[in-house]
């Protein structure tokens, strides 16, 4: 009898073991941005090439527009488990480290080459793990593209913009550059954007070619300046905890699906940014404005001074390999 009973507990034990390994690990993946972004495709992408390769054993569900959480409140739920990758604004990152505001400095990267050569250099590389001590840790950068300046007046000099509400990401680089140009920084969530803007709650805002075009903000603000002023991209983070206790074989596959999804990512955001420019002029319900090399001197020399602002808090190693990203 107790040989059967002792049967009987192990056999239960080793069924009960065999479900709970067949149980798929389950990503969720909170982003902000609406499908058709540069963010919104490469978060497509890792879904379709993870459930490929890992049948069974991995399920990606994908949450855009913020639909569980904005990027002010998804790091802590990375924290909390709630969700378990996510791909915030750089910008968002302050709270767990002060050297990701590296990228939200004016005029530090030329174009989006500069950037790229930046994130592989040393100092770039290094930033994934400047959050670790936080329990975050990054897994790879993602473009959205340069940023442009939109309002319902032409922006051509500094002084254009003196006086108007500028919507910002919540960064005190970001504040400080419009209180460069005498403008009003408010700090505001993403998906309130077109909102504010439309009820003219705020007089403009800072974005990429296709967060303006997807996001419609186009359709609410009469000019958008072509200025390049600066770099808006996400870093891709998980927990600490939650990668850590991934099998080691389906880590490396995910880890993988991810960097394959990221280069999607970036090709297509090079590729929508100058699609979505031109879809904008083509709209003709926005007029883009180009401004002539010695007007773009002067927002540089008005904005440039905020480097030295934020330069021990950043470090000034990351900021002169920002500069020397530019050759």
């Amino acid at each position: 009898m107790y040989t059967l009973i002792r049967s009987f507990v192990l056999s239960t034990l080793i069924l009960f073991s065999a479900a709970a390994q067949a149980e798929p690990i389950k990503i969720k993946f909170s982003h902000v941005v609406a499908v058709n972004t540069p963010k919104g495709q490469m978060a497509e992408k890792f879904k379709a090439l993870v459930e490929e390769r890992l049948p069974g054993k991995v399920v990606v569900e994908v949450f855009p527009n913020s639909q569980l959480f904005g990027d002010n409140k998804v790091l802590e739920a990375i924290l909390l488990g709630d969700v378990q990758l996510a791909a915030p604004s750089l910008s968002k990152f302050k709270k767990y480290t002060k050297q990701l505001q590296v990228f939200d400095l004016p005029f530090l990267f030329n174009d989006i080459k500069a950037v790229d050569n930046f994130m592989k250099s040393p100092e770039g590389q290094s930033l994934l793990n400047s959050t670790e001590g936080k329990g975050l840790q990054g897994l790879g950068f993602l473009h959205n593209g340069m940023k442009q300046l939109s309002a319902n007046t032409p922006l051509r000099v500094p002084a254009d913009a003196k006086n108007l509400k500028f919507r910002i990401m919540s960064s005190d680089v970001l504040a400080a550059q419009f209180k460069a140009i005498d403008a009003s920084p408010q700090k505001k969530p993403f998906s309130e954007v077109f909102t504010l803007l439309q009820t003219k709650a705020i007089d403009g805002q800072e974005n990429t070619w296709s967060n303006i075009y997807s996001k419609k903000f186009f359709e609410v603000q009469d000019y958008v300046t072509e200025s390049n002023h600066g770099y808006l991209g996400y870093m891709v983070v998980t927990s600490k905890d939650f990668w850590g206790k991934m099998p080691a074989d389906v880590r490396a596959v995910v880890d993988k699906s991810l960097a394959e999804a990221i280069e999607h990512g970036n090709k297509i955001a090079l590729e929508k940014a100058v699609q979505d420019k031109q879809a904008i002029i083509d709209s003709k319900r926005s007029n883009v404005v180009e401004i002539t090399a010695d007007q773009r001197a002067q927002w540089v020399n008005v904005m440039k001074p905020v480097w030295g602002k934020f330069e021990k808090e950043i470090g000034k190693d990351l900021i002169n390999a920002g500069i020397n990203s530019n050759k």
